[in-house]
């Protein structure tokens, strides 16, 4: 996919990223668009920068000591790495998940309700139809529907996980970043996210990382090859996999290194 200057299709525009942690370059020029809709996979080695990368688009890497960022990343016309963005008020619309579920301890309802209360809705009947909403996008409705009253440290990894994405879903974003959602997942359970993510695109843009290449090229349209701090290669997944330009992509998709 070609870079582009302009995003009025709704994509995310990273041009010249540089993320440091202190003197350490993580991220080494990135640019790239990730499209609206569509599911974006970053690939790479462990300590590649692509988790690094990830957590730039909605500047959760702020919230690590010494770390700072150079460069641009465009969307809705404004550059989010500008001082005057809130990143509070960023991330309620470019939202979340971790590696590892991380439900509140507290109720199903509650965990859901949560971020809608702080942006200000009190109304019962307002948060009853966010939760349901939230928990039939992210297609746990049906499994918690009579028990929001209870903890949600009970449900399972897989359950907690799609919690944690109704989570993300209740405050109303319009990008999803996920990094490496599945790990800690059996494959049964690791079936459910990926059904759920391919659904998820149809009203939002998924960003993934994912250590997995077959979870890659199943669930993306798009995919980008990280090492040592700099993109490889991006282009859409098919062309990736089956035609990859770069020598180095080519050896690890391979399985020659990594």
């Amino acid at each position: 996919m070609e870079y582009k200057e302009k995003n009025e299709d709704g994509s995310l525009i990273i041009s010249n990223l540089d993320v440091y942690y202190s003197n350490m370059l993580a991220v080494n020029k990135v640019s790239l668009s990730i499209p609206k809709n569509k599911v974006t996979a970053f690939i790479g080695p462990s300590g590649c920068g692509k988790s690094t990368l990830l957590r730039a688009l909605n500047r959760m890497n702020e919230e690590i000591e010494g770390c700072r960022m150079n460069g641009k990343i465009i969307w809705n016309g404004i550059n989010i790495l500008d001082s005057k963005v809130d990143p509070v008020a960023l991330r309620s619309k470019i939202g979340m998940v971790f590696q590892k579920p991380n439900p509140f301890p507290r109720s199903i309802y509650d965990n859901i309700a949560y971020g809608p209360r702080i942006h200000g809705i009190k109304n019962k009947g307002d948060l009853d139809a966010i939760v349901e909403k939230s928990l039939k996008d992210a297609a746990i409705w049906e499994e918690v529907c009579e028990r929001l009253d209870e903890s949600a440290m009970g449900l399972s990894g897989g359950q907690q996980q799609r919690l944690c994405i109704a989570r993300a879903l209740a405050i109303q974003p319009d990008i999803i970043l996920m990094d490496e959602p599945c790990s800690a997942l059996d494959p049964i359970a690791t079936t459910k996210i990926e059904d759920l993510i391919d659904e998820l695109k149809k009203n939002y843009t998924v960003v993934i990382v994912t250590h997995n290449m077959q979870q890659a090229a199943r669930i993306s349209d798009f995919t980008g090859f990280m090492y040592l701090g700099e993109l490889i290669e991006f282009g859409e997944t098919q062309q990736i996999f089956e035609n990859p330009k770069h020598e180095l992509t080519e050896k690890y998709i391979m399985g020659r290194f990594g």
